[in-house]
């Protein structure tokens, strides 16, 4: 079973970057861990695919829980992309679902509303462009064979 950070409410905000071709990177806030980076082989999905998100939740609750559940949840998280898109299913009205399983084949799935993500415009990146690159040089060494080869 994936788990879903307290269906969602224990993720703050976050971002991916797809800008380098097979690979994800990026950070999320979640309650108790704080911010956590993430290198993922694999790539966004669909009308995202080669760009930079950005997702704030609207629910987001911190909350004692999140710290006992989420203690075992390796940071960094580094791993495999599943799905990362803004429209995971054709019978499914279009939202941001991110799917990934960590090196060590844990499940992860975060499912937010419509609203709470978004494209990022070229003039945003530059709020995401030194962390991208600092997890990308520190991380991707870590995924193993070239995350193009793993796909």
């Amino acid at each position: 079973m994936a788990q879903k950070f307290g269906n969602a409410r224990w993720v703050k905000e976050g971002y991916f970057d797809n800008r380098t071709p097979h690979v994800v990177v990026g950070q999320i806030t979640f309650a108790s861990l704080g911010t956590v980076d993430f290198c993922l082989a694999g790539a966004l999905s669909g009308e995202i695919a080669g760009k930079v998100i950005q997702f704030r939740n609207p629910k987001f609750l911190e909350d004692d829980l999140a710290g006992e559940s989420l203690g075992d949840f390796a940071i960094p998280q580094i791993g495999k992309v599943s799905l990362l898109s803004f429209d995971p299913h054709p019978l499914l009205s279009p939202h941001p679902y991110f799917e990934w399983f960590s090196l060590d084949q844990q499940h992860y799935r975060i499912e937010l509303q419509p609203e709470d993500a978004w494209v990022m415009t070229e003039s945003e990146w530059n709020s995401v462009t030194d962390a991208s690159q600092r997890i990308h040089e520190t991380l991707v060494p870590q995924l193993g064979p070239s995350p193009a080869s793993t796909l």
